[in-house]
């Protein structure tokens, strides 16, 4: 089974940055959608950004501005920067994939960003 490993998550103050990491060696931008969604407690999951087989990369109005969707093909890594932090990012975030931007999506473990005032 193919996996999506997340990393990078953790705690920083309203303001800060992060930068998550999915290891993706088995998806490719050029072929596949990869995207970064989100899932706060007693909230719905959202997606957050995503990025097409054509490097296309679309966001979720509350991230536009701040959140950076980018993939470095020669790592087999998407990455998800994430400026001006506020406590409401605070969610488990995931990574997934699409090959061919299909129907199926496949999840990662997910990885935690919490956000303190």
């Amino acid at each position: 089974q193919v996996q999506l490993v997340e990393s990078g998550g953790g705690s920083v103050q309203a303001g800060g940055s992060l930068r998550l990491s999915c290891e993706t060696s088995e998806y490719t931008y050029r072929r596949d959608c990869m995207s970064w969604f989100r899932q706060a407690p007693g909230k719905e999951r959202e997606g957050v950004a995503h990025i097409d087989m054509y490097g296309t990369t679309t966001y979720a109005d509350s991230v536009k501005g701040r959140f950076t969707i980018s993939q470095d093909n020669a790592k087999g890594t998407l990455y998800l920067q994430m400026n001006s932090l506020k406590p409401e990012d605070t969610a488990m975030y995931y990574c997934t994939a699409r090959r061919g931007c299909g129907a199926y999506r496949n999840w990662g473990q997910g990885t935690q960003v919490t956000v303190s005032s």
